[in-house]
C-alpha cells in the first residue's frame, strides 16, 4: 500500500524517469521528477492502464513528497484520478489517512502504467523529447480522425 505523504516510483522504471529529466547534462523533456510522474499518470489514465508498482525505487528517484505536487498544482490530478476510479467523493477526505493512501496508490499505479507505455514508445530512441512530441502529435491527429468519422454535425445545415 502507498506510503502516506509521498509518491513512489517502481524500481524497474527509475532509470526511465531519470532519463526523462533535464538535469546533469541530460536533455529530457521534463524539469522535475514530479512533472514526469504527472505526465505518466495522465498517459496511464488516458489509456486506462493501471499497473501495481512491485518493488519501489529507494534512491533516485526517491519517493516524492506530496507537498511538492501540491505546490505545483499537480495534486488536482491525484484527486481527479481517485474520484474517477472510486466514484466516491469521500476519497477526498483530508482527515482520513486511509483515503490519502488510496489516492496515492491509484495515482502511482496510473503513473506506472503510463511509464510502461513510455518505455515501449521510447525504446531505442535517442531524443526522448522529440519522440514524445511525435507520440503526442500522433495521438492528437488519431483522435481528430476518429472524431471526424463519427461527427454527424456536418450534416446539420
Amino acid at each position: 500500500m502507498a506510503e502516506t505523504g509521498r509518491i513512489r516510483v517502481a524500481k524497474d522504471k527509475a532509470e526511465l524517469v531519470k532519463a526523462l529529466i533535464s538535469s546533469d547534462g541530460a536533455t529530457g523533456p521534463f524539469q522535475t521528477f514530479a512533472d514526469a510522474i504527472v505526465f505518466a499518470a495522465a498517459l496511464g489514465a488516458k489509456h486506462n492502464k493501471r499497473v501495481p508498482l512491485g518493488e519501489v525505487s529507494k534512491r533516485e528517484p526517491s519517493p516524492i513528497r506530496l507537498e511538492y505536487f501540491a505546490s505545483m498544482g499537480h495534486d488536482i490530478l491525484i484527486k481527479l484520478l481517485a474520484i474517477n476510479e472510486t466514484k466516491d467523493i469521500k476519497i477526498l477526505s483530508i482527515d482520513e489517512e486511509e483515503y490519502e493512501k488510496q489516492r496515492n496508490q491509484i495515482f502511482e499505479e496510473y503513473a506506472n502504467g503510463g511509464l510502461e507505455i513510455l518505455q515501449n514508445e521510447l525504446h531505442g530512441s535517442v531524443d526522448y523529447s522529440e519522440r514524445i512530441l511525435l507520440f503526442l502529435s500522433y495521438e492528437r491527429t488519431n483522435k481528430e480522425e476518429q472524431d471526424e468519422e463519427f461527427d454527424l454535425t456536418k450534416f446539420l445545415s
